[in-house]
């Protein structure tokens, strides 16, 4: 997760007009309304709402009383109720618990996320909350609500990795950088403190520093083993990663202008990263290609310098070829199970514009999250009567097999599976893939697709993949 205080701070609590936008608009739910009079509620409109927070945050100390943040999670790795109950902790802990507020749900990106409004003047006394050091207090806050409500601890996290062995300082700056810590030195490089979000997790002197280097002969066998079968199976073509999102750190220069964060990335890299918790990372200087890589054994708890297990040039193929950060997130957190649907994505993809090669789009587990499933389900049928959904596409593979693919839950589904084949036939019928026609026909010898989808609403979703009920059925065919 990730909280951000939005710097159009006002005496005007535009805040509140913002988010009442965004529920009008479908985009938004209001999920918790605390700490009003009674006359202020859910039937009060925005303005009301705006106007009575106007009224109790008339101070001179506070020239902006509107405290207007948001807390996000990495897509739907959290629902609307999981960072709603992070937000009310996050509040509570920055001192406004006890003030009036609002937590709004927006679903109109990629990321879940609430934006919470309230005023920084006490309610009861007039007098303004102490907001010094506002930032650095969201993100101890923010740490603190994801132990308590999801059992996070970034501190256990560093101890774990600090008991790692690695042979020099550079090493486990790569190790802690890998794992979204920073390591800063002193002028004299005699300190060092470690950071999360901008806060200082632990400080160190430099002779605390543990170095043990890695002499395991038999685990850098078993690593070279590894790679080495992997290779054949997995694409070793290497790609640019480009982050050019600016980072608002709790010290950042102004002054300098934003450089692009930039990492390699390769479909065998997150293999043997997902099953063998291998993770291999690449050192270039400037725009040139990489000159050497660093290899973290998470299993083993170890660093190594990437040429003592392998030679680097004969194992990977470096491209010319670079991405954006924010699409190659997106490519890897859809369910690409096999071929037919990686290709179904890339060409789902290029209809929306994005040009991607096949190696930049890796096969992984399905997911199971049974409440996403269910949406978008239920979106699709939607789609499947009224045609109106930009997130949702009908593609079909060289087979013929259609498939929909969702933008925004980043899945893919083959479409007879997704609503049955009986259905399914009766929509399509024996009609061409390029007949479009089919998304609102209505035939008298059949069942209409309107009567069709209101029979497949009423229909009691099963949390269980509709694939393992088709296979089930055919098990009891074959018998």
């Amino acid at each position: 997760m990730i909280i951000k205080i939005l710097g159009a701070a006002s005496r005007d609590f535009h805040g509140v007009d913002y988010n009442d936008k965004k529920i009008e608009a479908g985009k938004g739910e209001l999920m918790v309304m605390k700490n009003f009079p009674s006359f202020i509620n859910l039937e009060s409109s925005p303005a009301e709402v705006r106007d009575y927070l106007k009224v109790i945050s008339q101070s001179e100390r506070a020239k902006k009383p509107q405290f207007h943040a948001t807390i996000s999670a990495k897509f739907q790795e959290y629902s609307k109720e999981q960072l709603s109950e992070t937000a009310e902790m996050v509040l509570d802990e920055m001192g406004y618990g006890g003030q009036p507020y609002i937590i709004v749900f927006h679903n109109d990106t990629d990321n879940n996320h609430v934006h919470l409004v309230t005023t920084r003047v006490d309610k009861k006394t007039g007098s303004k909350i102490d907001d010094s050091f506002e930032k650095l207090k969201a993100q101890r806050a923010l740490a603190k609500a994801q132990e308590h409500l999801f059992g996070i601890s970034q501190e256990k996290n560093l101890e774990k990795l600090l008991n790692y062995r690695f042979s020099n300082l550079k090493q486990l700056e790569i190790l802690l950088s890998r794992n979204g810590f920073k390591l800063s030195l002193s002028e004299d490089r005699k300190k060092i403190a470690i950071l999360k979000n901008g806060v200082s997790l632990k400080s160190l002197r430099s002779e605390q520093i543990n170095y043990s280097p890695v002499a395991n002969t038999e685990r850098k066998r078993q690593l070279r083993a590894i790679i080495s079968k992997y290779s054949q199976i997995c694409s070793e073509k290497v790609f640019r990663v480009e982050d050019n999102r600016k980072f608002e750190g709790l010290f950042e220069k102004k002054s300098l202008p934003p450089e692009p964060k930039i990492e390699f990335e390769s479909e065998l890299q997150k293999k043997i990263r997902d099953m063998f918790g291998i993770d291999i990372v690449f050192h270039f200087k400037d725009d040139k290609k990489p000159f050497g890589c660093t290899l973290i054994d998470h299993k083993d708890g170890a660093v190594y310098k990437g040429s003592e297990i392998f030679n680097m040039q004969e194992i990977f193929e470096f491209t010319a070829q670079t991405i954006d950060k924010r699409l190659f997130e997106r490519l890897k957190d859809f369910n690409v199970r096999n071929e037919a649907e990686k290709e179904i994505l890339i060409k789902a993809m290029q209809a929306k514009g994005f040009q991607v090669s096949g190696f930049m789009v890796f096969t992984n587990k399905s997911k199971r999250n049974n409440e996403n499933y269910k949406a978008f389900k239920n979106e699709v049928i939607d789609y499947l009567k009224t045609s109106r959904n930009d997130n949702i596409q009908i593609l079909r593979d060289n087979a013929g097999i259609f498939y929909t693919v969702h933008q925004h839950y980043h899945r893919i589904e083959n479409l007879s599976v997704l609503i049955g084949e009986r259905y399914f036939e009766k929509i399509f019928g024996s009609k061409s893939a390029s007949d479009k026609s089919w998304l609102h026909e209505k035939d008298s010898t059949k069942t209409t697709g309107q009567e069709l989808l209101n029979e497949l609403l009423k229909s009691s979703y099963s949390p269980k993949d509709p694939a393992e009920d088709e296979l089930k059925r055919k098990r009891k065919k074959r018998k």
